[in-house]
């Protein structure tokens, strides 16, 4: 006790010496200085860390948003202790998906970051998709909208211009400009237009002593699929400038959206040229004139390429993940890929050699089913030299070669469909298939209808846009059994566990 009496003793003497040198008094204020600073400086880095994992929590909002996961409530790395207390938060706070909608488009994301269905909440991958449209789930929806109405758009052009054909309206005007031109609004300007098309040789030799007024419809049926497509040009550039102004388009999307714009440029360029070919007199006088079959093998094949591609990127808009719950059913999609493949380009071919009967009339000849006629091939199918013409030019091969094509085609489609039945494959993918198995009979029955009929209007333009209905199954499906990316994979149970 005495011991411990003298310490204190010393320590109070050293300390009474300390206060009163004035070196110690700069020490002890130098040295409460710098602890302020220190408290500062942590509290700045606490702060930055904190706004840079909210903003990463925000990313994970929005990516479980798309995904369609449920998030828990998760407390904010290093905020205030009171804060944690009294609030915690919310990945699906509407001002924090707000927010993270304007600074999205501005952070710098690694490529290929991608959260898929079945990952736990806050889990990032670095490799997976890249995906074609950035600012949020509003950017992804309303882009895809305008893209699906694109290709709504071009399906009535299709619709249209077979309208259009099956008219025979498509000669009656007998001049083009790029940039449109207004219809004849008086009677002499129709006086004027009408005295035109009587120099042509389908007026001379199919239409002639028409009247002005049925001269009107043929040439407002002309007109209205020309100017359906100048629209449809307005229609796709004004929003496109906007998406690419707010910044939801990617590299890659302006790139393929681009593309498609082009030949959708091009396709008024490629109509004119095969009404061009029908604007010329016939080889012979007991020809009827009509275009060119391969221009409108052409101009009609284009407007399918136009139209898959705007529908493909949709879905990729859309769905950039396919439907994928197990690998048992990814294993389940990649055999029916195998077999999708094949029977999409049958598909295709024969929408193809649709367009040379049409080019050729060739729907008009033999309108007997199944045998063409009285025989059950034609005796002329190889009459024309070189060889190789018959196919695209003599009527009898062309029908010949559609009604395979489309035999062929409903035999292909069936055998997918009986194939696929007893594999184990997702439910969206086994419903895509029904529905092919189904519009491809339809197809068929409209076929051999529209030929048993002499091709009406009705039905003629009906069996074109069944065409590129089944053509758009067959997109839907290679879509939906596309590998999935490899941050899914890794996520996925083998089986689809049982609720």
């Amino acid at each position: 006790m005495d011991e411990l009496g003298v310490q204190n003793d010393t320590r109070s003497v050293q300390q009474t010496r300390d206060a009163a040198s004035p070196l110690p008094l700069a020490r002890a204020a130098a040295t409460v200085e710098l602890e302020i600073l220190f408290v500062l400086f942590l509290k700045d880095i606490r702060e930055m860390f904190g706004r840079a994992i909210l903003k990463r929590s925000k990313e994970i909002c929005l990516i479980h948003k798309l995904t369609g996961r449920k998030t828990t409530t998760t407390t904010i790395p290093f905020s205030h202790p009171s804060s944690i207390q009294q609030q915690s938060f919310k990945f699906f706070n509407p001002s924090i998906s707000t927010h993270f909608f304007r600074t999205f488009r501005s952070h710098n994301t690694p490529k290929g970051h991608r959260v898929s269905k079945t990952v736990s909440a806050g889990a990032i991958h670095n490799e997976g998709l890249k995906l074609l449209v950035t600012g949020g789930s509003h950017a992804q929806k309303v882009v895809g909208i305008w893209l699906f109405g694109s290709a709504a758009w071009v399906f009535t052009m299709v619709i249209l211009g077979g309208l259009t054909r099956l008219t025979r309206s498509g000669l009656s005007m007998t001049d083009w400009k790029f940039t449109g031109e207004f219809p004849p609004l008086s009677d002499e300007a129709w006086l004027q237009e009408f005295e035109k098309y009587q120099q042509s040789p389908e007026y001379k030799r199919v239409n002639k002593g028409m009247k002005i007024e049925e001269f009107k419809f043929i040439y407002w049926m002309e007109y209205g699929h020309r100017m359906w497509g100048r629209a449809l040009g307005l229609m796709f550039v004004l929003p496109y400038s906007y998406f690419l102004h707010k910044g939801y388009i990617t590299l890659r999307l302006a790139l393929r959206v681009s593309a498609l714009f082009g030949l959708g440029a091009g396709q008024g360029l490629i109509g004119w040229w095969m009404v061009k070919s029908g604007l010329e007199e016939p080889p012979t006088e007991y020809s009827q004139p009509r275009v060119s079959p391969y221009r409108l093998a052409a101009h009609l094949t284009s407007a399918f390429a136009i139209y898959c591609g705007l529908f493909w990127t949709a879905l990729s808009v859309v769905m950039p993940e396919p439907p994928a719950e197990s690998l048992t059913w990814v294993r389940g999609a990649a055999k029916v890929k195998r077999l999708a493949l094949p029977v999409s380009l049958l598909v295709g071919l024969t929408a193809v050699s649709g367009a040379f009967v049409a080019g050729n009339d060739a729907g008009h000849a033999f309108n007997t089913f199944p045998k063409m006629g009285d025989t059950w091939i034609p005796e002329n199918i190889l009459e024309m030299k070189p060889l190789i013409r018959n196919f695209f030019e003599n009527t009898s091969t062309v029908q010949l070669n559609h009604r395979i094509l489309a035999t062929a085609t409903l035999i292909s489609v069936s055998a997918l469909w009986l194939s696929t039945r007893k594999l184990d494959i997702h439910p969206a993918v086994r419903s895509v298939i029904g529905g092919i198995f189904g519009m491809a009979s339809v197809q068929v029955t409209l076929g051999i209808t529209t030929l048993l009929s002499y091709v009406p209007v009705s039905l003629g333009t009906a069996h074109q846009a069944g065409a590129l209905t089944l053509l758009t199954f067959m997109l839907l499906l290679n879509h939906t059994v596309r590998r999935p990316s490899s941050a899914l994979l890794k996520s996925l149970p083998q089986v689809v566990k049982a609720n």
